[in-house]
């Protein structure tokens, strides 16, 4: 079988050259974008550098126009990580993520972002075609608020071959999304062989203990083709790291005896019955992907993947003086009422499939695809009550009572993407590129049952009601060209040219211009200047969470989170969503004084205007001849959130990938490499866009708390520092990861403290030892020292500073300032090593994993 490197794949969607850059750019341009061409391994690796903390795998490459990391599927499962997204945060710098401290309707998907740039602004690809976005939209307050992005976590390790993250600024080549990056995910091809891997984990505290069993094989189709196939099943248990609760702080949040009421049951319950941590999780996934040649110009190619998912996690503990009954509802008639906790079950199915055909269209490569994919999650809430629902019906007022257990409805998401695209040599030194693109996307949100809606809903979580419930569509279209030209053999220019139209906000023309110099056969400078734009999401349209309750004298009356497109929305001059658009500049330079040094140093810039935000809560000022409360009384609003383009954002940092290998070390080689990204700015840029009648009331839609999430949230700077030293059938391997400050403004806080959390370093050691020449031993222990998150106040002025000094006792909780503060900020103590908020890395600690894996 002819076998032609697969990153060609990538023909489908966006600019050929700019892709197959990424793989071939030291061969000719003609070479690099020519669909069929044979591009080796080892011609991959002269021109790039070596993982962080891996031997011998392909990273960023030296001499492209722009900065593209690419980390093997071996350097993915020598991680000892879970889930791809975590394993991808130790080894991409400028990619961050981690499990929120609520969990909800978040844990199945948690929010990562390159760049600090948010999920909606990262595309993610599979063999070169755009994945759909997950349904669920965050509203927690925790970084990622107001946003989705696609669920990587759902694609089993073992079907990838490799992932490619092009760090820059791409919707001219992709479209809607590309921002920040692209992470493109490519799939095993290989025609014959496979292997089955064991997996087994535990965290030092005993919990958290991971099973997982995958198969990957691939089937020859005669000497033309292939089928490669990956099976995969993991469960994960639940881990739990709960801070010591404040009795003093209990005692004044709900007005109970700190004697008779609050010491009693924290005597029992230290923590106060809270679960905080990492929810169980089920997961069983599937993938596939073939190829097979009709003849030597014509193939036929098509992809597949489907994933179910079911995570167990908890809310708050009801202590009996927060929550003085159950009803009798939740625990046997003759024992003593202590409370409750009510669960939460998530379920997820992600799917997504592609099929296609490439052939020559007299002296064009041409490529046609259709792709298939959707996203649609469940939530359930269990051992809880609807306690309006329960005391109508103890009033005789309604002749049902409460459920304990409830249907919240879900989320639903999918989309159809046909794409065209065509490439040809157009001269010795000019190749030229076109394609086309249809996209058509559904969204819909699905309702709960009555009991998890009535009044106020189910404690804990309400579910969807029927008239928040309901599918909405659009359209959009896309159309592409562009070229590349080979100046001279050192200088290289790639521009491309892109519309979009969609059929629910208007249009769109972007483009992109990059470039490389090779001053030398050594050092590379490179750049890249281009516009884009981010399409609001369907769920950031119509998504509607609002609550209906009756107010004395006021009859129904709503609040929670109103559609962009609602009356109540018109009612507060909420303007209807439109793109953001960016302008990206990324400048770097490669240098490779040999072939087992390389470095690469890039800068880059994004700006971002009409940037999406979920708002502020806005509510009436109290005045009734105010505007903004003769607007809210008339639309029967109680308060409301909404999705708003808020503000024009600037960020600004530096990447950078540095690598020597092949070094002799006691008898055998090592690798050391470094990485790191570090952000020069992340802020706002000039002043908030807020709707006309919400600022003459004096309030804004975005506060202190969402500003920090969305600039601040993450690590100021990351890097990565690794060895590997390979001898005989042992590889050994030490990475350690620095995390950077973050700072939050918890909701809450008094506005002259921030939160600041510490730089710390994670340090994993792995270890891979071949038993035979087909069996492998894997063993890792990732963060061996058992560092955890750790916080402290900062006072942003001097009233700050002097809350901080003082040692007044509060009288309405007998404790300083400080101690109140941090009640207010950790729920009492609950939530004491990451805040209500989050933190910049995991709270479990020192976790240990091993692996066999059986080749065949």
């Amino acid at each position: 079988m002819k076998k032609n490197f697969p990153f060609a794949a990538l023909l489908l969607s966006a600019s050929p050259y700019v892709l197959a850059q990424a793989t071939a750019v030291a061969q000719s341009a003609a070479v690099a974008q020519t669909a069929a061409a044979d591009v080796t391994t080892d011609d991959i690796q002269k021109v790039v550098i070596v993982s962080t903390g891996s031997r011998g795998s392909q990273r960023t490459l030296v001499d492209t126009p722009v900065p593209i990391d690419i980390i093997g599927s071996r350097d993915l499962n020598k991680t000892g990580q879970a889930t791809l997204d975590k394993s991808l945060q130790f080894r991409v710098p400028s990619f961050n993520t981690v499990q929120t401290p609520v969990n909800d309707a978040t844990s199945l998907l948690d929010p990562y972002e390159i760049r600090n740039m948010g999920p909606s602004r990262v595309l993610i690809l599979i063999n070169g075609k755009r994945k759909n976005s997950s349904a669920l939209i965050y509203t927690q307050t925790s970084p990622g608020r107001g946003e989705s992005g696609a669920d990587i976590s759902a694609i089993p390790t073992d079907a990838i071959k490799r992932i490619e993250v092009l760090r820059d600024g791409a919707s001219a080549q992709y479209g809607s999304d590309a921002i920040a990056g692209v992470v493109n995910i490519i799939l095993k091809d290989n025609p014959d062989g496979g292997s089955i891997t064991a997996r087994s984990g535990i965290t030092h505290e005993s919990d958290g203990k991971m099973g997982g069993l995958s198969l990957n094989q691939g089937l020859a189709l005669g000497d033309r083709g292939f089928v490669n196939y990956t099976v995969d099943v993991s469960k994960i248990n639940l881990s739990n790291r709960p801070g010591v609760v404040s009795a003093k702080g209990e005692a004044g949040d709900f007005g109970a005896d700190l004697t008779t009421q609050v010491l009693p049951f924290l005597a029992t319950r230290p923590d106060a019955g809270n679960i905080n941590g990492s929810p169980a999780t089920r997961a069983a996934k599937a993938e596939v992907n073939t190829r097979y040649e009709l003849s030597d110009t014509t193939s036929i190619y098509g992809n597949a993947a489907y994933i179910n998912k079911k995570i167990n996690s908890f809310a708050n503990y009801r202590t009996p003086y927060w929550r003085p009954t159950d009803y009798g509802l939740l625990h046997a008639t003759g024992t003593p009422y202590v409370g409750y906790v009510p669960t939460f079950v998530g379920t997820l199915d992600d799917y997504n499939a592609t099929g296609g055909t490439k052939f020559l269209l007299g002296d064009w490569n041409a490529d046609l695809s259709l792709t298939y994919g959707g996203n649609k999650q469940g939530y359930a809430v269990g051992n809880s009550v609807n306690r309006g629902m329960q005391q109508d019906y103890l009033a005789h007022v309604i002749s049902t009572p409460s459920p304990t257990s409830f249907d919240a409805g879900g989320v639903k998401f999918s989309h159809w993407v046909l794409n065209g695209d065509v490439s040809r040599q157009w001269s010795k030194d000019v190749s030229v590129y076109a394609g086309t693109e249809l996209r058509h996307e559904n969204y819909e949100t699905l309702a709960g049952d009555l009991g998890s809606t009535y009044g106020s809903g189910a404690d804990s979580y309400a579910g969807n009601s029927v008239q928040n419930s309901f599918p909405s569509s659009r359209s959009n279209y896309g159309a592409y060209a562009g070229a590349t030209w080979d100046i001279s053999p050192a200088l290289l220019v790639d521009a491309t040219g892109r519309y979009e139209k969609y059929t629910d906000f208007g249009s769109a023309f972007v483009w992109k211009t990059s470039t490389r110099y090779k001053v030398t056969d050594q050092l590379t400078l490179r750049g890249s200047a281009s516009t884009g734009f981010r399409a609001p999401s369907l769920a950031q349209i119509y998504t509607q969470k609002a609550q209906y309750s009756f107010v004395a004298g006021g009859g129904i009356q709503v609040s929670g989170l109103v559609n962009n497109v609602s009356s109540a929305a018109a009612a507060l001059q909420v303007p209807k969503l439109k793109a953001e658009k960016s302008n990206n500049i990324t400048l770097g330079l490669g240098f490779k004084p040999d072939s087992n040094t390389s470095l690469t140093l890039d800068y880059y810039s994004i700006k971002v205007k009409d940037r999406i935000v979920l708002s502020t809560e806005i509510t009436p000022t109290g005045v009734a001849t105010n505007p903004l409360d003769v607007q809210l009384n008339k639309a029967g609003i109680v308060s409301a959130s909404f999705f708003v383009n808020a503000l024009t954002s600037r960020t600004e940092g530096i990447d950078y990938v540095a690598s020597r290998k092949n070094i002799d070390f006691a008898d055998g080689k090592m690798t050391l490499n470094l990485s790191g990204n570090y952000s020069l700015k992340n802020e706002r840029d000039g002043a908030v866009n807020n709707p006309g009648l919400i600022a003459a009331a004096g309030q804004s839609v975005l506060n202190a708390t969402t500003e920090a999430l969305m600039f601040t949230s993450r690590p100021k700077f990351k890097t990565i520092f690794g060895a590997d030293w390979d001898y005989k059938q042992l590889n050994l391997s030490l990475n350690n990861t620095v995390f950077g400050p973050t700072h939050f403004r918890n909701a809450g806080m008094d506005n002259n403290l921030e939160v600041a959390f510490k730089t710390k370093t994670v340090t994993d050691f792995g270890m891979n030892y071949a038993l035979t020449p087909s069996t492998t031993l894997s063993f890792n222990i990732n963060n061996m020292f058992n560092v955890t998150p750790s916080w402290h106040f900062n006072a942003r002025n001097a009233q700050g500073q002097a809350l901080l000094d003082s040692k007044t006792i509060d009288p309405a909780y007998g404790l300083t300032p400080v101690e109140v503060q941090r009640n207010l900020v950790t729920f009492n103590g609950r939530y004491a090593m990451v805040t209500y908020d989050g933190s910049q890395f995991s709270q479990l600690g020192r976790t240990f994993a091993a692996s066999v894996n059986y080749r065949f």
